[in-house]
């Protein structure tokens, strides 16, 4: 029997705020506790700096695949075990990890673990419309997104910290024995789904939803803008650890650590960006978090340490604005197969993640820190002119390519 959903005067909404939230902090530090370390394995393993970038990509593609493939199961068979999986299928793997001497087992641990971490973002919101209020449903989004932005901080400042104190391998025995806590844990704290129903569409109908997608031009341009947003901000992050490592910084991991703390400024971004388009409009706020971006990568191209910090915590700000808003415009925007929709900007987000951990590693590599910046500052604004440009052609009856 359906009931209206917990308001947020209940304890359950809070058990389920603070559930889906701590299993989003475990899932995000998982996801990026393998940014910080990617110089050590350079060494470690005697790999070049692309190569070890795939120990980032690799899990984004599991991932991708597992937000495929996980979606479609939970809509079938409810939304807790999915959780309960992806958060103990992605903490067994750190403990394998962590004993191998073979770069290539952790490649494929990796792309396993990221199938796994899927399982939380593919069933978390829906189980929020489901089981809360329509009136508190947007209240419990928010505090899940701004669990998203710590869990990346938490992730990347961690495994930095204790390799530079221990080893790269303390760092994921931590994460792991978080993970088997934390999973005890959901067991007693996540409430029940009470208004799951069963999803008795087909494979088929499935597939008609994403074409019905893939074939809005509006639409394949705001899954592009995720990719590259997520590109530009993911690229920096994970060639930063390289550019302060060597001269003139020649920094520690330990000292690398504390700039993942300007993620902060993420948190901050989401709930801000949402207050502020609903005085000055969406796409208006959405164009100042892009501009942000930009110039914080701008910023963190040049050489004084104080620029690299405030131009760090811009990117954050910006990206995070972005972001949000991005995602919101294609819930607002998809009248037929929302949860589909979603999904997709899901896809094209994580597959920018994919882009900026490897595929941009020559980038850096032949073009330097410098030539790297520019290129991640200026894609996100020449990609905002394609959007322009192409509403401008469809408000004046021109036909959009």
């Amino acid at each position: 029997m359906q009931h209206n959903g917990y308001t947020i005067r209940d304890l359950q909404f809070w058990r389920i705020v603070l559930s889906l939230g701590f299993a989003s902090i475990f899932i995000f530090a998982s996801l990026y506790s393998m940014q910080p370390l990617l110089p050590i394995f350079t060494s470690e393993f005697d790999i070049s700096v692309s190569y070890s970038s795939m120990a980032m990509s690799v899990t984004t593609i599991g991932l991708i695949l597992g937000l495929l493939v996980l979606g479609f199961l939970s809509d079938r068979n409810g939304r807790n075990r999915y959780i309960y999986f992806s958060v103990i299928g992605s903490a067994i793997p750190f403990i394998l990890i962590a004993n191998t001497d073979s770069f290539l087992l952790i490649l494929i641990l990796r792309f396993v673990q990221g199938f796994a971490l899927a399982g939380v973002p593919a069933a978390a919101l829906a189980f929020i419309s489901e089981e809360v209020d329509k009136q508190f449903t947007n209240v419990a989004t928010a505090l899940y997104i701004s669990f998203n932005s710590l869990g990346g901080m938490f992730g990347r400042f961690m495994t930095g910290y204790i390799a530079e104190q221990a080893t790269w391998q303390t760092s994921l025995y931590i994460l792991s024995i978080f993970g088997v806590g934390l999973f005890i844990l959901l067991l007693f704290t996540l409430p029940k789904s009470r208004n799951f129903m069963p999803s008795n569409a087909t494979i088929a109908k499935d597939i008609e939803g994403i074409t019905f997608h893939l074939k809005n031009r509006a639409f394949l341009l705001v899954f592009g803008l995720g990719i590259v947003l997520q590109l530009s901000f993911t690229g920096i992050w994970t060639y930063l650890p390289f550019h302060l490592l060597g001269l003139p910084y020649s920094f520690s991991l330990e000292e690398i650590s504390y700039l993942y703390l300007a993620y902060g400024f993420g948190v901050l971004g989401a709930p801000l960006a949402g207050w502020l388009s609903g005085r000055f409009g969406l796409r208006n706020v959405r164009t100042v978090g892009i501009g942000l971006l930009s110039t914080g990568i701008g910023l963190a191209a040049l050489s004084p340490l104080s620029f690299i910090v405030i131009g760090l915590c811009i990117v954050c700000l910006g990206f995070f604005t972005a972001h949000s808003l991005t995602a919101a415009s294609v819930s607002k925007e998809a009248t037929h197969h929302k949860g589909t929709a979603a999904s997709l900007y899901l896809v094209s987000y994580y597959t920018g993640v994919a882009i900026g951990s490897t595929f941009l590693g020559p980038l850096y590599e032949n073009l330097g820190w410098i030539g790297f910046a520019v290129v991640t500052a200026t894609l996100p604004i020449f990609y905002l002119g394609i959007m322009r440009v192409s509403r401008f052609k469809k408000v004046s009856g021109i036909k959009t390519v």
